[in-house]
């Protein structure tokens, strides 16, 4: 059973691959990481952008979700939708057709299904772990010839996600970097 929407509070922080091999060596991950790709949607006029939102479809095993991320006061909230594998492919061929939860958000936002179009793809190795009452995540991302390392931390709370995410970097000398979200990483680099 998928959650239709939730608040997601997170915190991000880029790493070195040395970072990140030292991170995983040390917190409780599992050996093999889980492959997801997330495919990203957006118009012409970069409205979803525009409104500090995203778009994406994200493949894992075989299973996809929908997922539009919009702004909210206490992080950001996810509407989800999943999709069974023609659906996935006819979005992913340019045949858009909205579903239930994240239509709604997107006529809310006046995006119409015909200007949205695929824009860029991003396959991320991840690595979870339960910790201190938070999800500490380790991302390895490709995307264009781009490769990049991640911390993400996330939690129910942003006192939790916070104290979490500033004891790891603190403990392991990890200084805090200006990390744009995936999306953003991905665009600037097609743009390039």
């Amino acid at each position: 059973m998928i959650l239709t929407q939730e608040i997601e509070i997170e915190y991000k922080n880029l790493l070195t691959k040395t970072e990140f091999k030292h991170l995983k060596s040390q917190l409780d991950f599992p050996e093999l990481p889980r492959v997801q790709t997330n495919y990203y949607f957006e118009t012409d006029q970069f409205e979803l952008k525009g409104k500090r939102s995203a778009l994406r479809i994200r493949e894992t095993q075989q299973t996809y979700t929908l997922t539009l991320k919009e702004p909210h006061p206490d992080g950001l909230l996810e509407t989800h939708d999943r999709l069974n594998v023609d659906e996935a492919h006819e979005w992913l061929n340019g045949h858009i057709s909205f579903h239930p939860h994240t239509g709604k958000q997107l006529n809310s936002m006046n995006i119409a299904s015909e200007a949205l179009s695929l824009f860029g793809q991003l396959t991320t190795k991840r690595w979870e772990t339960r910790y201190k009452g938070v999800l500490v995540v380790l991302d390895h991302s490709h995307y264009s010839d781009v490769e990049d390392f991640e911390l993400e931390v996330e939690g129910p709370t942003q006192e939790a996600v916070s104290t979490v995410f500033n004891e790891l970097l603190s403990e392991h000398n990890i200084p805090i970097r200006k990390t744009p979200n995936k999306i953003e990483r991905l665009f600037t680099e097609l743009s390039q």
